[in-house]
């Protein structure tokens, strides 16, 4: 294909210091009876035929040695799914979310010395891991590729803007992955801190970029039951009303990528209106009892709602139901997740509760869609459900390092390098796909 603007070769620019043009005494009738030697010991002279044959057949060995070959550039896609360059856009007519994991044995773009910032609740290997093999895998869409993470053509696309991840623990693992792919780039400045720990800021200076973590652990208000000065964990949820820790930044911010479900494994009371409307896990009497996934879709869908009318910029985002593991029991029962490798696609269940839980989400997400078209907003989804359901080999378990709580497993959230980095090769085609955005 010709380039679609004039380009200048300079290797081939003429250069007459190489070629002597004669001169000096007697040159002339030298250089003629030379040539009246050579015509006299030349050959015949190619038949037509023969001369067009032979020009032909040069011509194709030099197209085929120069031009670039199209079966080269398909074989190098398919091996290597991080692409050779930035530019490469996830295709639009594939879903990159279905697939499954390949061996793949590259090394992490981060490692727990070369990122400052892992938090060492995260940092499996410091607290005895052993095994590496988890890193050893790529997520492989089917029938296409997924380019992997490239902070550079990153930090290009958000040049000048505010992303913030809007939910609760997991969100905040999500950042911290993101945040060591990024420092491998630019190392990023801690600007903000709550007395908590719950609320971050990150700057990068040269990119004029904001990463914040705005913490919330069910998106709407909640307040927890507490009984003679000790908490419960049974919460009161007003599903009218966002919480608004989160929602008062949500006009400052670009991209908001929000996510919460695992606290809703609880017994809940839910509230419209300050009126007491149902109930989850608690079976009570003249109370509608709901099963958590009608608790999520309340919440996301207040949660979107808010944003679809109160922001004139976000592009908003929702990050799909991350499953926990736990194997032999629940966390607090003796549950654990020691696995080293991948499940296949044929030992998950996408009818489990996790899917559920992904069904509404999704559901909200494109209603929410519908009524922003409108308003000229953006949503999207970062659906990472499927993908991290084959994962069961990336979570803390018992390297996790709470001293305080000895014997219990994360089964929830994942290691720092691990399989949650593919999160942010999600992420980032989902701002080209969703987003309109490009490095």
């Amino acid at each position: 294909m010709k380039p679609s603007c004039p380009v200048q070769d300079r290797t081939h620019k003429k250069d007459t210091r190489h070629h002597n043009h004669g001169g000096g005494n007697g040159g002339g009738s030298a250089a003629s009876a030379a040539a009246a030697a050579a015509a006299a010991a030349a050959p015949p002279a190619l038949p037509p035929f023969l001369f067009f044959a032979l020009l032909l057949a040069t011509l194709f060995t030099l197209f085929m040695l120069f031009s670039p070959s199209p079966l080269t550039i398909k074989r190098d896609l398919q091996q290597d799914g991080s692409s050779a360059s930035a530019s490469i856009r996830p295709q639009q007519d594939c879903d990159l979310y279905r697939g499954h994991w390949v061996p793949d044995f590259r090394a992490s773009s981060y490692t727990n010395s070369s990122c400052a910032t892992i938090p060492d609740s995260k940092n499996c290997f410091r607290h005895g891991r052993k095994d590496t093999d988890f890193l050893n895998w790529r997520w492989k869409p089917d029938g296409c590729e997924l380019p992997r993470f490239d902070p550079r053509a990153f930090l290009g696309m958000v040049r000048g803007k505010t992303l913030a991840f809007v939910g609760d623990s997991v969100a905040r693992n999500h950042m911290e992955s993101l945040l060591c792919l990024l420092s491998q780039e630019e190392t990023p400045v801690d600007v903000f801190k709550d007395s908590e720990d719950r609320f971050r800021t990150w700057y990068f200076r040269r990119h004029e970029f904001t990463l914040k973590i705005l913490w919330s652990k069910f998106l709407v208000m909640a307040k927890e039951e507490v009984i003679n000065g000790s908490s419960t964990g049974t919460f009161s949820l007003n599903l009218n009303e966002v919480d608004g820790e989160w929602a008062r930044e949500v006009p400052t911010v670009d991209i908001a990528v929000v996510s919460s479900a695992h606290w809703f494994f609880r017994k809940l009371y839910l509230y419209e209106q300050k009126s007491l409307v149902g109930c989850v896990y608690c079976n009570e009497p003249n109370v509608t009892s709901y099963g958590p996934e009608h608790a999520v879709r309340m919440s996301f869908r207040a949660a979107l709602d808010h944003i679809n009318g109160c922001s004139q910029r976000t592009t908003t985002l929702l990050r799909t139901f991350s499953p926990a593991h736990f194997e032999n029991g629940t966390w607090d029962t003796g549950g654990a997740c020691a696995r080293t490798g991948p499940y296949e696609e044929g030992e998950i269940d996408l009818g489990g509760s996790e899917w559920g839980f992904r069904k509404v989400q999704m559901e909200e997400m494109e209603r929410a869609k519908v009524v922003g078209r409108e308003r000229g907003k953006r949503f999207g989804a970062v659906d990472v459900t499927q993908a991290m359901l084959m994962r069961p080999d990336g979570h803390p378990g018992e390297h996790w390092g709470n001293k305080w709580m000895r014997g219990y497993n994360d089964c929830v959230h994942w290691c720092l390098p691990g399989p949650i980095d593919v999160w942010n090769d999600f992420l980032m085609a989902a701002l080209r796909l969703e987003g309109g955005m490009n490095s």
